[in-house]
C-alpha cells in the first residue's frame, strides 16, 4: 500500500471525489463535561453523512481553497481515503490559532497512520501561515480523543464560542506548533 499525499484544488473537490471513503464510525463512548470535569460516559450511535452532508462537505472544502486555506489528501490507488483541512485567518487573540476545520479517514483506512500524517501536514501549513497554535472541535468520541492526545493536543486556552455553539458536545482542543 502506497498512500500519495497531495493538495486539493477546488474544481476536484465533488461528490464523486468521496465515491470510495466511507465515513462511518461506531461510537460507544464519548467524553462529556460536566460540573467542569471531563468524564467518560457511555453514548452509543453511528456517525456517519447523509447525501446532505456530502453536499455541505463538498462546498465548505471548496470555500476552503478558495478562501485561502489548506485541503490535503490522502489517496490509496488513486481513490481518496483521508482529508485535513485548515481555515485561513488567525484568532483567538495572542493564541494565534488556526481552525482546524475537518480531519476525517476512511473506515477502512484508519488506524494505518493516515491521520498523523494529515495532521502532521496541517501542522505544517498553520505554523508557515503565521500560527502558535492549531484550534480543534473535536469529536467527543472516545476513539478520536486519543488519536488527538497522541497528536500532542490538549483542552484549549480559549474556547471558541462559534465552535461551541454549533457543536456543544465536541471538545474544544488545541496543538502548539
Amino acid at each position: 500500500m502506497v498512500i500519495v499525499y497531495r493538495n486539493l484544488c477546488a474544481e476536484e473537490i465533488s461528490r464523486e471525489l468521496f465515491k470510495d471513503f466511507i465515513r462511518c464510525q461506531v461510537v460507544t463512548k464519548c467524553w462529556r463535561r460536566e460540573k467542569g470535569e471531563w468524564t467518560i460516559k457511555d453514548d452509543p450511535f453511528i456517525d456517519d453523512w447523509s447525501e446532505e452532508d456530502y453536499q455541505v462537505l463538498v462546498s465548505c472544502l471548496k470555500n476552503t481553497i478558495q478562501s485561502g486555506g489548506f485541503v490535503y489528501g490522502a489517496f490509496d490507488s488513486g481513490k481518496l481515503k483521508g482529508f485535513v483541512s485548515v481555515e485561513p485567518g488567525l484568532f483567538g487573540g495572542i493564541q494565534n490559532y488556526l481552525d482546524l476545520s475537518s480531519i476525517h479517514i476512511s473506515q477502512d483506512m484508519r488506524n494505518k497512520g493516515v491521520g498523523a500524517e494529515l495532521f502532521l501536514a496541517a501542522k505544517g501549513w498553520a505554523k508557515e501561515h503565521g500560527a502558535r497554535k492549531l484550534y480543534i472541535s473535536a469529536h467527543s468520541a472516545v476513539e478520536s480523543q486519543g488519536f488527538y492526545k497522541k497528536m500532542g493536543c490538549v483542552e484549549a486556552e480559549v474556547y471558541c464560542q462559534k465552535h461551541v455553539d454549533e457543536e456543544p458536545y465536541d471538545c474544544q482542543l488545541e496543538c502548539v506548533l
